[in-house]
């Protein structure tokens, strides 16, 4: 039995389980710079167990649909945001924990010029971008000890987008 996930647009409320969606939708909280830029303020619950805040910058791949999703991870330490560097949309895939692995993944697409955050130690998928390039700014938990979880499947995923 094929196992299949479609892919729906990404809102607030759908990914607020999983974390937050970064984007500058509604009102700027505070116009700075003499006017001239909206602060859209404390969008990101950034939460590290043991460690410290880092910025580090990744240029992952890009990947073509349909895709096959073999593997899960999560970061039981830190809170993991994304933030592309780019104005193209982009694959989250998140599954709610079942006993320690994986429930069924939901997989969104981004709207050009969002980033999200994953919460801590909730199951997610690799940084999927679907053009070129995929250049991102990621902030988390820099620190000692492993932070990093995987789940393979022993049956995998297809991901397929929506008509």
């Amino acid at each position: 039995m094929r196992r299949t996930i479609q892919i729906r647009p990404i809102t607030r409320a759908a990914f607020a389980p999983f974390g937050e969606v970064l984007d500058i939708d509604g009102a700027a909280d505070k116009i700075i710079n003499e006017g001239l830029c909206g602060r859209y303020h404390d969008r990101a619950t950034l939460d590290f167990n043991k460690g410290r805040a880092g910025v580090s910058l990744f240029n992952a791949q890009k990947r073509d649909l349909p895709l096959t999703l073999n593997m899960m991870e999560r970061h039981p330490d830190g809170s993991q945001a994304f933030l592309p560097m780019h104005q193209n949309p982009f694959l989250v895939v998140v599954a709610a924990d079942d006993g320690g692995a994986p429930a069924e993944p939901l997989a969104f697409v981004t709207a050009p010029g969002q980033g999200i955050n994953f919460h801590r130690n909730v199951w997610h998928g690799v940084l999927t971008p679907l053009h070129d390039p995929g250049l991102f700014a990621v902030v988390d938990r820099i620190g000692e000890g492993a932070n990093l979880q995987e789940h393979w499947f022993d049956q995998p995923w297809h991901i397929t987008q929506t008509n």
